[in-house]
C-alpha cells in the first residue's frame, strides 16, 4: 500500500511539473506573439531611391536615370510595410533629375524639351495606395493630369522593399513632350534602321526602407 501511495504521489508531482512547464511555454509563446503584433513599420524617408528607365531607337535601347530628391508627407506607421505606406504622399522636384551623362548635355535637354513643354512640372507628385486585396499602386500627377501606376512589390530584405511599375505617358497627355525630346535628340535617338524614335513607356522603380519600432 505504501508503494502505491508513493507512486501516486510521484505521478501527481510529475503532472504538476508538466502543467507548470506547459503554462510557462504558453506564456512565452503569447509574449512572443504580442511582441510581433506590437511591431510597427514606418518609412525611413531619406533612404528612398527613385529611378527610371526610358527607351530610344526602334531597338528600344534603355536610358536610365534617377531623381536625387523625394519628399514625403502624411506618412504613417502600420503592422505591415504596405499598411505603413498606404496613403503616404510624395513630391519629387524635377530639378533633381540625374542621368549620369558624361557629356553633361542630357539632363538640361530633358528639363527643357521634355518637362519644360508640360504644365506644372516643377514637381512630380503622388500618393501610395494599397487596395483591399493588398495590391499596391501610385497615383501620379504630371502635366496637370493624375493617373495610376500599378506596382509589383519585391521584398529584398527584412526591412527593404522594391516597387516597380510602367508609366504610359499617354495617360498624362505627354505625347507632345515625347515628340519634343525626340526632335531635340533626333540624331542620338536614331537606330540602325535610320528611324529616330523615343518610346512613350517609362519603367519606374522605388527602393524603400521601413524600420520597425
Amino acid at each position: 500500500m505504501k508503494t502505491i501511495k508513493m507512486a501516486l504521489l510521484g505521478l501527481v508531482l510529475i503532472a504538476s511539473y508538466n502543467c507548470k512547464e506547459i503554462k510557462k511555454e504558453a506564456k512565452e509563446d503569447l509574449e512572443a506573439i504580442e511582441a510581433v503584433a506590437s511591431e510597427q513599420f514606418s518609412l525611413v524617408q531619406d533612404s528612398t531611391k527613385v529611378s527610371f528607365t526610358a527607351y530610344k531607337t526602334s531597338e528600344k535601347l534603355p536610358v536610365g536615370g534617377t531623381f536625387t530628391e523625394i519628399n514625403f508627407t502624411n506618412s504613417n506607421s502600420g503592422a505591415t510595410a504596405l499598411e505603413a505606406l498606404n496613403g503616404t504622399e510624395f513630391s519629387i522636384p524635377v530639378s533633381s533629375l540625374f542621368t549620369n551623362d558624361a557629356t553633361g548635355t542630357r539632363d538640361p535637354k530633358l528639363l527643357e524639351f521634355f518637362f519644360g513643354v508640360m504644365e506644372n512640372t516643377t514637381l512630380i507628385s503622388g500618393v501610395f495606395k494599397v487596395s483591399a486585396d493588398e495590391k499596391s499602386s501610385i497615383d501620379v500627377t504630371l502635366n496637370g493630369k493624375t493617373g495610376n501606376i500599378p506596382l509589383e512589390v519585391e521584398k529584398t530584405s527584412d526591412d527593404r522593399y522594391t516597387f516597380k511599375g510602367v508609366m504610359e505617358l499617354e495617360k498624362w497627355d505627354a505625347l507632345d513632350a515625347v515628340a519634343s525630346i525626340n526632335k531635340a535628340c533626333e540624331a542620338l535617338h536614331t537606330g540602325k534602321d535610320g528611324v529616330s524614335k523615343t518610346w512613350s513607356d517609362v519603367a519606374v522603380q522605388a527602393e524603400v526602407l521601413l524600420q520597425k519600432k
